[in-house]
């Protein structure tokens, strides 16, 4: 389990116990509205199952803590962006621990993680070019704006993001 040092901010590894009610609870019209807005109960079990297959060094999701109690999700998995093979990141942060620096934190916690797992030079996060708090997040993690882009997210969704990066490893 990661910790933050400055506080009790912790990320889990996701597991089948916590996951799914965690999704269920990320996924509202106010947490989803960057994203396309919520998933089906279909879809939020899809997802589930594929963040409990990431492994193999091919990712991971967390469940973010802050004092024993669950605060959000975050992780990272592999993307390939424009041509070249990248970790990729994002997170939710529910609504009684916004404004608090835990995405931050968390996001901090996951750059140190993506780069332990010693498998690509960068990790990218892609926040809607209007979502103010994801871009703060990016800044305040220490991640570089790269500028705007174009991204599908979910598929068939189409939308304006800023690309931001974190230089993990310069061996690759």
């Amino acid at each position: 389990m990661k910790r933050s040092p400055a506080r009790d901010l912790r990320l889990a590894p996701w597991s089948e116990e916590d996951g799914l009610t965690l999704l269920h609870r990320l996924n509202t019209p106010k947490m989803t509205s960057h994203l396309g807005g919520p998933e089906t109960d279909e879809k939020v079990a899809d997802r589930h199952r594929r963040y409990l297959a990431l492994g193999d060094g091919k990712g991971q999701m967390f469940r973010i803590t802050l004092d024993g109690r669950t605060a959000g999700s975050i992780g990272y998995w592999e993307t390939t962006w424009q041509g070249e093979q990248v970790w990729e990141t994002g997170w939710g942060v529910l609504p009684e621990f916004q404004g608090m620096g835990v995405a931050a934190d968390a996001a901090r916690l996951v750059i140190e993680a993506a780069r332990a797992a010693g498998r690509h030079a960068h990790l990218h996060a892609f926040p809607a070019t209007d979502h103010g708090a994801s871009n703060a997040v990016c800044r305040k993690a220490g991640f570089t704006l790269r500028g705007e882009s174009t991204v599908e997210y979910p598929k068939g969704n189409w939308h304006a993001c800023n690309d931001w990066r974190v230089t993990l490893s310069t061996d690759r």
